[in-house]
């Protein structure tokens, strides 16, 4: 059974918006003020262990509009172009990146059937409405935040007011830049009342 990991650039106030500047938000770009090179061999490992992505539909357009066309030595883009993506959205109407699938109802259902499909990872990056559905219906195994040492005070944030309370558990936490720290939490273990 697959694992759902939402992976994040997050800063100190939880803003997730952004953080490579192709969006046009007023703090764009603000993750390369911290370099992270253990960061970014982190951020090729996981992709590399991945079976498939999920995405909301800005974080998929923003994707799209970018990979389709990026290529590296090392196979970072091959493997982003190529592996089973799917978007979340009732307005997408064609999704024209390689190999993916809209999934427009029963999200809930569909997720966790993609659980299943898959053995590796199923990774969830930025699509912060969607992430707030996933945790509403328990379906987010893992948490990997990188977190930069910056307070932007605006900005679409991680975790909103749905879905109750989530009990999480830390299992890493690792300095993966000077000032950045990648923290790896699961899903706490349910208990019986």
């Amino acid at each position: 059974m697959g694992k759902l990991v939402v992976t994040e650039f997050i800063s100190l106030d939880g803003v997730i918006e952004d953080p490579g500047g192709a969006e046009g938000f007023e703090h764009g770009g603000w993750s390369f003020k911290s370099p992270a090179p253990d960061g970014e061999q982190f951020k090729f490992d996981e992709l590399m262990a991945s079976d498939a992505q999920l995405f909301g539909r800005h974080t998929y357009e923003a994707f799209a509009a970018a990979w389709p066309e990026m290529t590296d030595e090392a196979g970072f883009a091959d493997k982003m172009n190529s592996m089973p993506k799917y978007v979340v959205s009732t307005t997408l109407g064609e999704a024209k990146w390689n190999n993916t699938t809209v999934i427009s109802d029963n999200v809930a259902e569909e997720v966790a059937n993609l659980k299943t499909k898959y053995q590796g990872d199923i990774l969830v990056a930025g699509s912060a409405t969607l992430v707030d559905t996933l945790r509403a219906h328990d379906l987010v195994d893992e948490y990997r935040l990188m977190v930069h040492p910056v307070v932007l005070g605006s900005g679409k944030r991680l975790f909103h007011q749905v879905g109750g309370m989530s009990d999480l558990e830390l299992v890493d936490s690792r300095k993966v830049g000077p000032n950045v720290l990648l923290l790896t939490y699961r899903a706490a273990a349910k208990t019986e009342s």
